[in-house]
């Protein structure tokens, strides 16, 4: 069926090229149909107002409040210096809380003459801290007067759309827009089979968008939601749905261990028992391994749960058959360490073709970008002869040059930090596709995995190994209390005293060309916040002052590869006290001795990182403690990020609340391929029936058509929710 015309339409056309460039480069909607899908984030009452006391620090927001009062002050600036300098604020008020709004130079004379007390508006701006309170510099606005004929037709409706708007195009700019595209609404092909619409009593496509958009009633948004809702679910459940059909007719080897091989001499040579997860899924896994289409499978499992022991078995077993298995790192760091903990695991069964290596042992073999000629030779050589059973290495793994004698498995470590195009590179190295386990140290939530790697089957290691030590975590405010940052640093040193080691990870490296600072900044600019902390300047600072005489090293993404090895081996080997780091050593640094790890403007990461870092410390015998340093007042949503991850260690639970608090989109969108989400609607945690019943229905409709034969609408929508990149995704599987 051909795609339908009149969403198609480029909004150059419908509302002129200067609107529309803004709208793709900032909002990504480049037609109509793409403007119609961008909905409203929530609705104003005309006779309620937004709360103001619950403003997010830092974003965009659009609010409806009346001016409370209005002052115009004179000042002496550098580009003013006789008192000339002019700044407005109005304070705005909607019963609930008080926010200030700010105007410089010559921006103050129309807001000057239109905001009077008394008078309502709609208000859009950046939420930011100024002397400690929250206030919108230079907002746009909207007065909502009610008396012009125009104004009275836009805002007619009880309900007023708020759309998620940016800098250059305001809230209502969009909803005037959207009225002018909203009869194309008409023309929306359905991509529900019918049967299924009427199943679940579920209106129509067209009826959907109309209510999303010009809601009379509570009800109609409700209406519109539970539907769009189930497109989203439903669209994305099918796409992996075919994704699993198609890998399912793939042909794969199976591989199955040999009892008296290297599986079962490294067993033996464990110096503990696995644990009853580590077991289970091991079983899950050779299961997968033994049948004649590729396993895929995603590992997830909490910082330090065994995840690589698990891999390694796996790794193993497919050696014993005969074949070669290959494990992706992110970074080489992550690369080097891997390599350098599986060896020690293996001992002799490592030393394949060695003096000394046991008689069933392989090669394992690291490959990384940085390494010399010479030596790099040698691996290729390894792995092309199949000499090399184990092979180890970052994304060098993917190049051209790279042959593989018999390549039978793929583990990627830490999914979220791969491009679907790199594994898939890595894949296509095999005879046959060979098969796929992904590791991933990040929890995540059911729903999450239902929708992200809707194409993997989950294994869940959820118990840690004995001999952990638990982790306190505590947030630490420097601007209310600086003392307790100055009892941070005494913590750390006391560490240090007992013969313990430190990390101290900050945001940013700190040696970038820093442009900001030559430029003179505006009054409005100075509001904004400093930039985040960085390590070079901090490991100074700490050096010369709170832990001077302690040995004080740095570590960070831009230093060269060998720099960065020797900086972690004497970290490992206790030659180093504190380590001042970026987050470079989010995954996978495994230093038992390490038990505090300070984080510098802690709010400037996301929950998931945060627990990640946290995973670094009480790794050994003895308790861990996180300290997690924050600027931002008490009452913003940061800190209550912050204090959530003080308050559990539970990733899964970190991880609801993460996404509860970003929309799931981001997740989304990074983890499908870096495009943006193509979820508007569907909230990942709360709509969990939805996803699991479009889940069940994708996977019943695919069984029976698997080309969509007979649904040419569903097929359309198919096509536009994987654009191309996301199509060859999908495909290359």
């Amino acid at each position: 069926m051909d795609p339908v015309p009149a969403l198609d339409e480029p909004l150059k056309k419908v509302l002129g090229p200067a609107t529309a460039k803004v709208m793709a480069e900032h909002l990504g909607l480049h037609t109509v149909g793409d403007l119609l899908h961008h909905y409203p984030r929530r609705y104003e009452e005309r006779g309620q107002l937004t709360h103001l006391a619950d403003l997010p620090m830092d974003e965009h927001v659009t609010v409806v409040a009346q001016v409370a009062d209005a002052r115009l002050h004179t000042f002496a600036s550098s580009r003013a210096p006789r008192g000339k300098g002019q700044r407005l604020e109005v304070t705005i008020t909607d019963g609930s809380g008080r926010l200030q709004l700010v105007f410089f130079g010559a921006g103050v004379h129309k807001p000057h003459k239109e905001l009077l007390p008394g008078t309502r508006a709609m208000f859009a701006g950046k939420v930011s801290v100024f002397n400690r309170r929250l206030q919108l510099a230079h907002p746009a606005y909207e007065l909502l007067r009610g008396d012009a004929e125009e104004t009275v037709e836009t805002w007619a409706g009880a309900l007023i759309p708020i759309y998620p708007a940016t800098a250059k195009l305001e809230s209502w700019k969009i909803g005037k827009a959207l009225q002018t595209v909203l009869p194309s609404a008409q023309e929306a092909a359905d991509p529900l089979p019918e049967s299924l619409r009427e199943g679940r009593g579920l209106v129509t496509l067209p009826e959907a968008l109309l209510k999303i958009h010009r809601p009379h009633t509570k009800a109609d948004i409700e209406e519109a939601r539970a539907r769009l809702k189930w497109d989203e679910a439903f669209v994305l459940q099918v796409a992996l749905a075919r994704r699993r059909h198609a890998d399912a007719q793939l042909p794969a080897v199976p591989r199955r261990p040999r009892p008296d091989g290297v599986l079962a001499a490294f067993d033996d040579r464990l110096p503990f028992t696995l644990t009853e997860g580590q077991r289970k899924v091991s079983e899950e896994i050779f299961a997968d391994l033994a049948t004649d289409h590729p396993m895929h499978r995603l590992l997830q499992g909490e910082v330090g749960s065994g995840k690589t022991l698990v891999a390694l078995r796996a790794m193993l077993a497919v050696v014993d058959a005969g074949g070669q298995a290959a494990m992706l790192a992110p970074t080489e760091v992550l690369a080097q360490q891997h390599h350098r903990s599986v060896t020690e695991m293996m001992g002799e069964l490592a030393e394949g073709g060695m003096l000394g290596g046991a008689e069933n042992a392989t090669k394992v073999v690291l490959l990384t970008g940085s390494m010399g000629a010479a030596a790099r030779r040698k691996a290729l050589l390894d792995l092309a002869t199949g000499e090399a059973g184990v092979v180890i290495g970052t994304h060098a793994l993917i190049e051209d040059k790279v042959q593989f004698h018999d390549l039978g498995l793929v583990v990627v470590d830490e999914q979220h930090r791969f491009g679907v195009e790199q594994r898939d590179a890595l894949r296509g190295k095999g005879k046959q596709p060979p098969h796929l386990l992904v590791m991933t140290a990040t929890p995540i939530p059911r729903t999450v995995a239902m929708t992200v790697f809707g194409d993997l089957e989950t294994s869940v290691l959820d118990q840690l190994p004995a001999g952990r030590s638990p982790i306190a975590s505590h947030v630490v405010p420097a601007a209310d209390k600086p003392h307790f940052l100055a009892r941070a640093w005494e913590r750390v040193r006391e560490e240090v005293d007992k013969g313990h080691q430190a990390y101290v990870v900050c945001p940013r490296i700190g040696d970038e060309e820093d442009g900001a600072k030559a430029k003179k900044k505006s009054p409005e600019e100075e509001a904004e916040k400093r930039p985040p902390l960085a390590v070079l300047d901090t490991a100074e600072q700490l050096a010369r002052g709170p832990l001077a005489g302690l040995r004080v090293e740095v570590l960070h993404g831009r230093m060269q590869p060998d720099d960065k090895d020797a900086v972690m081996r004497r970290f490992a080997a206790g030659e180093v006290d504190v380590l001042v780091a970026t987050t470079v050593i989010e995954v996978g640094v495994n230093v038992p001795n390490a038990t505090v790890m300070v984080i510098m403007d802690a709010d400037r990461f996301g929950v998931s990182q945060l627990h990640q870092l946290r995973g670094r410390v009480g790794r050994g015998s003895a308790p861990g403690l996180c300290l997690l340093v924050s600027e931002m007042p008490e009452a913003s949503a940061a800190r209550q990020r912050l204090n959530a991850v003080a308050s559990t260690l539970d990733g899964f639970e970190l991880s609801r609340i993460d996404l509860e608090q970003r929309r799931e989109g981001d997740v989304l969108g990074q983890a499908q391929s870096g495009t943006r989400s193509s979820l508007r609607m569907l909230a990942v945690i709360d709509d969990e029936e939805v996803i699991a019943e479009a889940r069940v229905e994708a996977s019943r409709i695919v069984a029976a058509d698997p080309d969509l034969e007979r649904l040419p609408a569903l097929r359309t929508a198919l096509d536009a929710l994987l654009d191309e990149e996301r199509e060859q995704y999908l495909e290359k599987g």
